[in-house]
């Protein structure tokens, strides 16, 4: 994927968990444009009435008000015209049937929020760098969850 600006998605209902992420994309290497939502009404109205460009990734986590993760998610892959959205399931959650269920669901990745900024930061870069190399496509199972790497 070739882009000069990432457009990123955020569905989080969590505020600090909002500006965690937006500080985290300022200090990447990664140009990106963030646009956040807060439920998963929301989300899905932006999603099914952007007459412009889809974002290149959503970050979606699982328990919104309104409309859950799991709703969002079964909605957008079922839809012709999100079903090639590539989307990454952040959430504090992680239960084994969670992540089977959205691996099943056709979730891009799941990522486990890290507890430390410093953590935050490296996973959210690490899922970046994976969709601006083009591995878009759904993982193996085993690559499925996301998590930090030995640097």
């Amino acid at each position: 994927m070739s882009v000069k600006q990432l457009n990123i998605l955020l569905a989080d209902d969590d505020t600090d968990d909002c500006i965690f992420f937006k500080k985290a994309l300022t200090e990447l290497v990664i140009p990106t444009n963030l646009i956040a939502v807060h439920d998963g009404e929301q989300l899905m109205h932006l999603l099914i009435n952007e007459t412009t460009l889809l974002p290149h990734i959503l970050f979606l986590d699982l328990n919104m008000p309104r409309k859950n993760g799991f709703e969002c998610l079964s909605e957008i892959k079922l839809s012709e015209k999100l079903k090639q959205l590539p989307v990454i399931v952040f959430s504090t959650s992680f239960e084994q049937d969670v992540v089977n269920r959205l691996y099943k669901n056709g979730a891009q990745y799941f990522i486990r929020k890290p507890p430390e900024f410093s953590q935050f930061k490296k996973i959210i870069q690490q899922a970046l760098m994976l969709i601006v190399q083009g591995n878009i496509s759904q993982p193996t199972r085993e690559d499925f969850v996301l998590t930090l790497q030995n640097s």
